[in-house]
């Protein structure tokens, strides 16, 4: 290894370290040791320091002695660049970086210093901070984001165990010019890598250039631009180590293991754009830390043996030397680089469409001023449907358009339109449509320009003027449709045809057959019991993320994430028959309230590796089912009120617990089996086998109220369901207390059930 490296991340580190220390000595004589410190919307507080060390620091006279760690980390400058075989004084100077960089950070909220601000800057569905008081509220007030919170990581979380999302990218940098940057940023998003936005080259950064170009950034595009200081570096970094506390179950202070769970499970890299400095170089020095490999478009020192990261540490592709007819083919190339030498696993559904597509598009929101046509909302109506037919009924790729297309409507209108699309396969069944149907929802949002909202007849499609300038008329609806049911689901469906209608008496006759295919499936689906089943079926697809976290899915209660149900384990296990989707024979039963099943624990003691021995698959309070940390909400006994209390994964505020999701979460997720809490997906409220061993829906005493709005006709049913039909009025929320004591008041008040029922505990 070139001594080169090493003076440089040495030096850098040395720098901020002092920088950091003068900082830290102002604040403590400005503001006085007990004055809070904190990252705002998460329960690690501040994630790499505790990660690292365990220390939970929550004030700043808890900051010197990591500041006293970081410098045990420091090595003095070497007097020459001599060649040296050894990264230790490199990898101890990364560290030492990192430290000093959260500390900086930390007090930067302190101060109440905002995050950049950004003229022309929005932020598509990103958390941005104003000020360290306003909670880390959505914002797109055109300033740069803070730190990640909780519920983003816990939202991202099932993308990244099932693959959609296969790995994240830190740019740092400024890259040869704007055009280059805005195609390094499609080509990451085209392979749906979550990319991070650091840093500058004498002033500018690929933040500016991404936003001159009119670049929607943010959560919902996978693209998030942070700051551009390198010190902004140690978000993604905190993400990464939040990343093993999360969902791997680490505590605080394994810093071994949360290193090697980075290197092992957590697919990232740092892309250097532009001249590399000390600060740079220290900076990723400590990304290498992590098994993060760093790829510069500049000459600089490379690092090739393996070790630390699988591969190469550092390597070096300058920009003009790659070979490529022009800048765009290099950009292309040298983000193939990155992907080789980081072995991240991409998964590319080429679809001929003429705009950019990948997963990292499907939050893309269109918004009325960038609008060419809308189909459904307010004044138009949209509705798709999926369903079986024979393999001699239709032509395997015919795409339809039966009407005209959107150019007969003027810039700004709408239409109605309905999408049909028919599947046949010989392992196809009945029970697949409504599967396959809600992957149109995915499938039409990853196209780039294009905004897909709702599902059956309250779809709601927008299509930019930048797609349709580009070519993308309604034809491109089948394409998209027929690239990706054959792409993901070829196991099952062997041919797909796709008509599109617009033309007013054929659209409203198969919108009339779709509501009566609706009606049927809600009737069909909605009879199927847990005892109407021999078989449930697991999900181990967070393994990758929790190792020995495993759901239980069963007819009457979906996946924690939300998003799988039994019929939709049951396509994936006829899709992939050794995938993340098993089936599990119930077996004999020895208690059927309580729901344990031979099968089922079985099964659980196998795919835990030993962890959970048993699992009441209707219990809160006895062996309930681990959670890994991708779960829409958290049910917590609450023992003075005799009840449970729900909290949303999108609600921030406190609760009687005296905690808040972000807090709750390193209770209930990691694998964990915690008798009284326990994550869940949201539509499992709903469902008559909810902890029904320990009194059912009547045990929830406080819901978050997004939760109450979101879901006010289902829980309505339910109360009505429970023989109380006032029962949501009686149940509070953070709008009515968010302590015990005022809990307490309004249940007895309204005069909530729980109160009179036997003791949980």
């Amino acid at each position: 290894m070139s001594r080169y490296i090493a003076t440089r991340a040495i030096r850098g580190a040395n720098a901020i370290v002092h920088e950091a220390d003068l900082m830290l000595q102002r604040a403590m004589e400005e503001k006085g040791p007990d004055t809070p410190v904190a990252f705002p919307n998460t329960a690690y507080y501040l994630p790499f320091i505790l990660g690292m060390t365990g220390r939970e620091v929550s004030k700043i006279g808890e900051l010197p002695p990591v500041l006293e760690h970081a410098k045990s980390l420091l090595h003095p400058v070497p007097p020459d660049a001599r060649w040296t075989p050894y990264l230790g004084e490199t990898l101890d100077s990364g560290m030492a970086t990192l430290f000093a960089e959260e500390i900086i950070m930390a007090l930067k909220f302190v101060y109440g210093l905002q995050p950049e601000p950004m003229p022309g800057l929005e932020l598509a569905g990103s958390t941005s901070f104003t000020s360290p008081d306003n909670g880390g509220g959505p914002s797109a007030d055109g300033h740069l984001n803070g730190p990640i919170d909780d519920i983003q990581l816990r939202s991202w979380g099932i993308q990244l165990v099932d693959g959609r999302m296969p790995g994240f990218a830190a740019i740092v940098g400024c890259a040869k010019s704007n055009e280059v940057a805005v195609k390094i940023v499609r080509e990451l998003q085209r392979r749906n890598i979550l990319t991070f936005l650091i840093g500058n080259v004498n002033g500018r950064s690929i933040i500016h250039q991404l936003v001159e170009e009119g670049v929607e950034l943010g959560y919902d595009t996978y693209t998030v631009p942070f700051g551009t200081d390198t010190i902004s570096a140690i978000y993604p970094l905190g993400f990464a180590t939040r990343s093993a506390l999360t969902f791997g179950g680490m505590k605080g202070g394994q810093a071994r293991d949360i290193l090697l769970y980075n290197k092992n499970r957590v697919f990232a890299f740092v892309l250097a754009l532009g001249e590399v400095d000390d600060l740079k170089y220290a900076t990723a020095a400590g990304a290498i830390n992590f098994g993060f490999p760093v790829i510069a478009d500049t000459i600089i020192p490379e690092i090739l043996p393996t070790g630390v990261t699988d591969y190469e540490h550092v390597i070096s592709m300058p920009f003009n030397e790659i070979e490529g007819a022009d800048d765009l083919e290099r950009a292309e190339r040298l983000v193939q680089k990155c992907i080789e030498v980081r072995g991240v696993k991409v998964q590319i559904t080429e679809v001929p469409v003429p705009v950019p597509y990948g997963s990292a598009f499907e939050g893309e929101v269109v918004r009325r001023a960038d609008m060419q046509v809308e189909f459904g909302g307010k004044n138009s109506r949209a509705y798709e449907y999926l369903r079986m037919v024979d393999l001699d009924e239709i032509e395997d790729g015919k795409i339809e358009l039966i009407g005209s297309d959107f150019d007969t409507v003027e810039e700004g209108g709408y239409m109605d339109m309905g999408i049909l699309v028919e599947v046949a396969g010989r392992k196809m069944e009945k029970d697949f449509e409504p599967v396959l149907e809600r992957q149109i929802h995915y499938f039409i949002n990853g196209a780039s320009g294009v905004q897909h909202i709702g599902q059956r007849d309250i779809a709601w499609i927008r299509i930019s003027k930048g797609a349709a300038e580009k070519g993308f008329n309604l034809k491109h609806f089948g394409d998209i449709l027929y690239a990706r049911f054959h792409g993901d689901f070829g196991t099952i469906v062997d041919k797909v045809q796709v008509k599109i209608f617009t033309e007013p008496e054929v659209y409203a006759e198969w919108l009339e057959k779709a509501r009566a295919a609706y009606d049927e499936r809600n009737v069909r689906i909605g009879t199927m019991t847990d005892e109407s089943v021999d078989q449930f079926y697991s999900c181990t697809l967070c393994q990758s993320f929790a190792p020995d976290h495993v759901c239980i899915i069963s007819p009457e209660r979906l996946g924690l994430c939300g998003a799988y149900n039994w019929l939709d384990c049951k396509a994936s296990f006829q899709i992939n028959p050794t995938g993340p989707n098993q089936p599990i024979i119930k077996g004999d039963i020895s208690d059927q309230d309580k729901g344990y099943f031979s099968g089922v624990n079985e099964y659980a003691v196998s795919a835990s590796h030993g962890s959970v021995n048993e699992v009441a698959v209707y219990s809160i309070m006895e062996n309930p089912m681990t959670a890994c940390g991708c779960f829409e909400c958290i049910a917590m006994l609450i023992p003075e009120a005799n009840g449970i209390m729900i909290v949303s994964r999108e609600d921030t505020s406190m609760t009687p617990a005296g905690m808040t999701f972000s807090t709750l979460a390193g209770v209930a997720g990691g694998g964990l089996q915690t008798p009284g809490v326990m994550g869940h997906g949201k539509f499992y409220i709903t469902s008559p086998k909810f902890i029904s061993a320990d009194g059912g829906f009547k045990r929830v005493v406080w819901l978050s109220s997004i939760l109450k709005e979101q879901m006010a006709d289902q829980l309505k049913e339910v109360a009505e369901r429970e023989g109380d039909p006032d029962l949501i009025d009686k149940i509070a929320d953070e709008t009515v207390c968010t302590d015990v004591e005022g809990l307490l008041k309004h249940l007895q008040e309204k005069g909530h059930p729980a109160l009179e029922m036997e003791p949980m505990m």
